[in-house]
Parts: C-alpha cells; structure tokens; sequence
C-alpha cells in the first residue's frame, strides 16, 4: 500500500479549480458553458462552489472545454518501474 499525502475531497477541489480556471481561459460565463456543454447552469454552479457533479456531467464539461482527449491520454499512461526487480520483470 501506497502512503498517499493527498485525499479524495482535496483531488474534487483542485478539479473544481482547474475547471473553473479553464472556464474563464476560453473566456466562457457559466451559462455558456452551460448551453456549450449541456449541463446544466445550476449544476456547473453548484460545481464550481462545492466539487460535486456527477462524473457524466464532470467528462461533458472536460469536452466542452476541448480536454477530453487530454485527459484520456493521461489515463492510458503506464505506471513506471520504481525497482529493478519491476524493470526485469516487464524486460
């Protein structure tokens, strides 16, 4: 098991930041985003104050804002070795 300094709620605020940051970065209001992406304005209100959206909701507004494909490369990278043993295992 891996010691992990960060915590669930703390990843949740810093994509409801990154996301509102993102917002603003294609100088998008919350109902533009709202008519752009099809989530609704109350809804990206409510994410932007608290973190909480639905994951449906959370990837249509990532396509919205053009970070969809980004975000699926992230997801396909691969752990990298942390030992030796780990690097002749997978040679």
């Amino acid at each position: 098991m891996t010691l992990q300094l960060n915590t669930a709620f703390d990843t949740q605020l810093d994509l409801k930041r990154h996301m509102k940051q993102r917002r603003k970065a294609h100088k998008l209001s919350v109902e533009a985003l709202a008519e752009k992406s099809g989530v609704p304005y109350g809804t990206i209100r409510k994410f932007e104050s608290t973190g909480n959206i639905s994951l449906r909701q959370f990837l249509m507004l990532v396509e919205a804002l053009g970070e969809l494909n980004k975000l699926r490369e992230f997801l396909k990278q691969e752990e990298n070795p942390k030992t030796i043993e780990e690097v002749l295992n997978n040679a």
